[in-house]
Formats: C-alpha cells, structure tokens, sequence
C-alpha cells in the first residue's frame, strides 16, 4: 500500500506540473482553434533561459520565473502578431495553415537553440535538488512540492484573471463565440495576441519548475508538446478545468506505469488512456465539467 500511496503522490505532483503545460495550449486552442505545435519548444526555450540565468548569474530557478515568463510572453505575443495573425485574415486557409506556422516556429526555436547551447544534455543542480520531505513512510521530492504549489497559484490567478477581470472575460468570450464577441465591442486581434502569450507564459513556467529536477536539450520540447496536446484532448478542447484534470490524470497513468510496469514503457501508458479517451470519451473530461 506504501507503494502505491508513494506512486500517487509522484503522479499528482508532476500531474500539477503538466496542468500548467495543459492550460497554455488550452487557452490558445480555445481563442484561435488550432493546435499549437510549438507549445513545448516555447517551454524547451524558457528552460534555456533559466539555464543561463542559473549557470551564469546564480539566480535560483525559481526566481528566474519572474525573467522567463515575460520573456516567453514576449515572444508569444510577437509570434501570434507577425506569423500567426496574418494567415487569420485569410480565411480560405485557416487552420491548417496557421499549424504548419507552429511547426516551423518549433523547428526554428529547436535548432536556435542547437546552434547556440549545442545538442548536449544539461541540468541544474540546486543545493535542494536532492532534498526530501518524509511524512511518515512517503517521500515527498521537495523540489517537486516547491513546484507544485507554485504551479496551483499560478493556475488560481489564471482563473481569478479569466472569471474575474474584463480582460479575461473578453478572452472567454472570444473563446466561446469570436463573432459575437467581435459585435460586442471585443479587439479580438488584440485576445488573440494575448492569449498567445498567456500560454507561452504558461509553458515557461511549466519549465522553469521542472528544470532543477529535468535534464535539458534542444530536442526535450517535441515530447511536451506531444504531453500538452494528450492533456488537452483528455481535458476537452478548449475546457480549463478538464486540462487541470488531464494533466493530473496523465501524471498519474505515468508514474503508475513506471511503478508497476516499466519505466521505459511509462509514457506508452499515456499513449493507450489517449487512445481510449478518444474511443469511448471523445468529448474529453469536459464533459464531466462545465468549464
């Protein structure tokens, strides 16, 4: 039973990790209804970030939070206007083209980051890197604890910001029906820039608090982009509750699988609930929620 209560705890702690990875691509697939193939280089990108800032300037990885989240939203923003928007005003070739865009942003931001930090593994090694908390018999990696409850706050006030400010009822509502939304007095251009950066904020963060317990290469974005797309697609496109509840589902399925499988057949385990989700699920957990 110990094993088991310590196998939970793990996937729950990452789970609230892939949540925030979720949410991004959630809030971008919700505004502008395509799948954003880049979302995991985006999160690959602020983990070099906080690589430098750690290596070079020793500032805590969780700190660095303050410098890659603007820096991602940044660049997200500046992505959605110059590459993104263009193709939306052309409507006889959305989406697809708008995917292919993603595509080839994640290309061009794996192999910038090749070329600058070449293609050799990296990490950071924080003086609580290793540490543990033991409550009775369960070992709780305090890094992942420090993680997880940062990642709840931030997706507390990504809630308070969307159910409580106009801006982010503008960003539901352009979410939910854009023409409407359009008659009624909402920048949808401006939603969509926004949103853009809110979920390249989101991945940022996502891998600012994985990397003092993750290694780090060009090439670590393609399988967060791949968990990113299984938690949406397990929450329900476009819900923000069901990508909390996919993350902390895939979470789990994971570490169960490496428990009680193997380790190396742990993100198989993901793979086969998103095959099953869409066979007998296909409207996701959303439609256990109302969000």
């Amino acid at each position: 039973m110990d094993v088991f209560i310590q196998t939970m705890v793990s996937g729950i702690l990452i789970g609230g990790i892939y949540a925030l990875v979720g949410l991004g691509m959630t809030l971008i697939m919700g505004v502008m209804r395509i799948i954003n193939l880049a979302h995991g280089q985006l999160m690959m990108v602020a983990m070099y970030i906080t690589f430098v800032l750690y290596e070079y300037f020793n500032i805590d990885p969780y700190f660095s939070l303050l410098v890659s989240m603007p820096a991602l939203f940044l660049l997200g923003v500046l992505i959605q206007k110059y590459l993104l928007n263009p193709l939306l005003r052309i409507e006889s070739i959305i989406p697809q083209n708008q995917i292919l865009m993603t595509v080839g942003v994640a290309m061009v931001l794996t192999e910038v980051m090749r070329f600058i930090f070449q293609s050799d593994y990296k990490s950071v090694k924080t003086p609580y890197s290793s540490a543990v908390l033991y409550i009775s018999s369960i070992a709780f990696n305090f890094p992942m604890l420090i993680a997880f409850g940062i990642a709840m706050l931030l997706t507390a006030g990504l809630f308070f910001f969307l159910l409580k400010t106009d801006t982010g009822k503008s960003v539901r509502a352009t979410a939910q029906n854009k023409d409407a939304a359009l008659l009624l007095g909402v920048n949808a251009e401006w939603i969509t820039q926004l949103t853009y950066g809110l979920g390249a904020a989101l991945a940022a963060a996502a891998g600012t608090l994985l990397l003092p317990i993750y290694y780090l290469y060009p090439d670590v974005g393609g399988p967060f982009t791949l968990k990113a797309f299984i938690i949406t697609v397990l929450g329900g496109l476009g819900s923000t509750v069901g990508a909390i509840m996919g993350g902390l589902v895939l979470g789990v399925a994971e570490s169960l699988g490496a428990t009680y499988i193997s380790m190396a057949l742990k993100d198989a385990v993901g793979m086969v609930i998103f095959v099953l989700v869409l066979v007998f699920m296909p409207g996701g957990l959303k439609t256990l929620t109302k969000v």
